[in-house]
């Protein structure tokens, strides 16, 4: 069994190679995901969230993520407030999937905030996807960011030296998809599978 993190700057791509590693084999889970569970609609995260931010951050019943991401990403206590409700919650959940897995498995955790939550040591193997700072922002612009939440999203992130400094491989995602799709598929054939079989 081995358990990988995946992280990298938001717009670097590591959805993209994530997608490669569940193609090849690996079982992927991603944080935001999981995130998004724990503070559903009647869960006890749910009524965390709502007892510290309020009825404003509630859109048709439902937390309003665009909202909440709009408080969360200018007000740094406010982030650390929701981090507090969601991270340990977040933990279980993953703790929980790790317990179910195989021996010969690969578990893939796809985690943005692997440096901010000084989580890296509980992973057999890091990975991060890197990416020119102008090529994300280009990237996040298609996906509809304003260059405002883009720039307050980025700054909230660890830095590019602090990621590449806990990783034991960079992904470097600056050219095409298939250059990408073949950094990936070497990384799982001599690095990722030798060492789930090890």
């Amino acid at each position: 069994m081995l358990v990988v993190a995946l992280t990298g700057g938001i717009g670097a791509g590591k959805s993209t190679v994530a997608q490669y590693l569940a193609e090849l084999g690996a079982f992927v889970i991603d944080a935001d995901q999981l995130a998004r569970m724990v503070i559903e609609r009647g869960t006890d995260g749910f009524a965390e969230v709502l007892l510290r931010f309020g009825d404003e951050i509630i859109l048709n019943g439902d937390v309003d993520r665009k909202k909440l991401g709009e408080i969360v990403f200018s007000d740094s206590q406010a982030r650390k407030d929701l981090e507090a409700i969601i991270h340990p919650r977040v933990q279980a959940l993953f703790a929980e999937a790790v317990n179910d897995l195989d021996q010969d498995e690969i578990l893939v955790y796809e985690i943005p905030l692997l440096v901010e939550t000084n989580a890296a040591e509980k992973f057999d193997y890091v990975i991060t996807v890197e990416s020119d700072i102008e090529l994300r922002k280009a990237r996040l612009l298609k996906k509809g960011l304003y260059i405002s939440q883009i720039e307050k999203r980025i700054a909230a992130q660890a830095t590019q030296s602090a990621r590449e400094a806990i990783a034991d491989t960079v992904i470097l995602n600056d050219s095409d998809e298939d250059s990408l799709l073949r950094q990936v598929e070497n990384l799982w054939e001599s690095v990722l599978l030798p060492q789930s079989l090890g």
